[in-house]
């Protein structure tokens, strides 16, 4: 009998194994010490919300700050280019936030590509308004930035599957695309100043008479007319858009137009040759992408015994 009692007690201070798989997933029952062996363990139960995770907060502060941009676009320069640089500038901060609080998600890196080309995309649609002539570049720029990260993004799937990142290149299949996406002083360089270009002309076409000869005159009156540098806008291009040139609004786009261009400028012709190098490398990323996609494609053909041998009748 006094066996029996100690083997039940020593029963009752072991528990089996079912139990002490529940306790290592519940800790003490409540779903709260997570911690087995010094490994710890997911809590059972736990539900996170990835939409509210700190990157994509911080993803969806840039979306609000890029329409805001775009709405004073047209007639406030100084407040558009804040806006547009400060949603900018976070796009380098929602990286840190996924790292330092263990939150990056695939929608994270998602949501960030598609906010930066998006942005991108509306800045260049006003600068092909804002200088016609040039339209057909600042479309090709857009069709580029596009085409080149959505093969690079789709060849990275189909030969890594879901869970790879566009960011994993080995120095074998590009010595370039491989500093530009791990080395990230590289990445953030090119990225800022291939914005700070596009701000850049942007800020030049309520500044420049070079650039824009509309801040001067009507396109009628600039024909074969001098160009006064520095001019600020008259009363006649006011007329075109307000019925009273004197009111509020126009009186405020006059104040918008009436800028020095020698710090857009400067800032031009810093920026262009890394504008220029960024452009470069989304060609190299496209035509490598579509090379990898190609390579893909011959070895499903292979096998399949694609292309079929044709047996010619004598």
């Amino acid at each position: 009998m006094a066996a029996k009692t100690r083997r039940s007690a020593r029963f009752a201070q072991t528990p089996s194994d079912d139990e002490q798989n529940v306790v290592a997933m519940n800790g003490n029952g409540n779903g709260a010490a997570t911690k087995v062996d010094g490994t710890e363990l997911p809590v059972a139960g736990a539900q996170e919300n990835i939409f509210l995770f700190w990157p994509n907060i911080i993803g969806y502060i840039r979306i609000v700050l890029a329409f805001a941009s775009l709405y004073y676009m047209p007639l406030h320069p100084r407040t558009c280019s804040f806006l547009y640089s400060v949603s900018c500038l976070l796009d380098a901060l929602d990286g840190y936030a996924a790292r330092a609080f263990d939150q990056s998600t695939r929608f994270g890196a998602v949501l960030d590509m598609v906010t930066d080309r998006c942005t991108t995309s509306c800045l260049l649609v006003f600068l092909s308004s804002a200088f016609p002539r040039w339209a057909i570049i600042f479309q090709g720029l857009i069709a580029l930035d596009f085409a080149s990260h959505y093969i690079h993004m789709y060849a990275t799937m189909v030969v890594g599957g879901a869970d790879s990142s566009h960011k994993n290149i080995d120095k074998s299949q590009s010595w370039l695309l491989n500093l530009y996406y791990t080395n990230k002083t590289v990445l953030f360089l090119c990225c800022l100043f291939n914005e700070l270009f596009f701000i850049a002309l942007y800020l030049l076409s309520f500044s420049s008479p070079l650039l824009s000869p509309h801040l001067i005159k009507t396109v009628e009156d600039t024909a074969g007319a001098p160009m006064i540098p520095n001019a600020q806008l008259n009363s006649s291009i006011l007329r075109q858009i307000f019925p009273d040139p004197f009111s509020a609004a126009a009186l405020e786009l006059a104040r918008a137009n009436k800028m020095d261009s020698t710090v857009p400028w400067i800032l031009t012709a810093i920026s262009f040759p890394i504008m220029a190098i960024k452009q470069f490398i989304n060609v190299v990323q496209m035509v490598k992408a579509s090379r990898t996609l190609g390579e893909e494609d011959l070895k499903s053909r292979r096998a399949k015994g694609l292309p079929k041998k044709t047996i010619k009748k004598a």
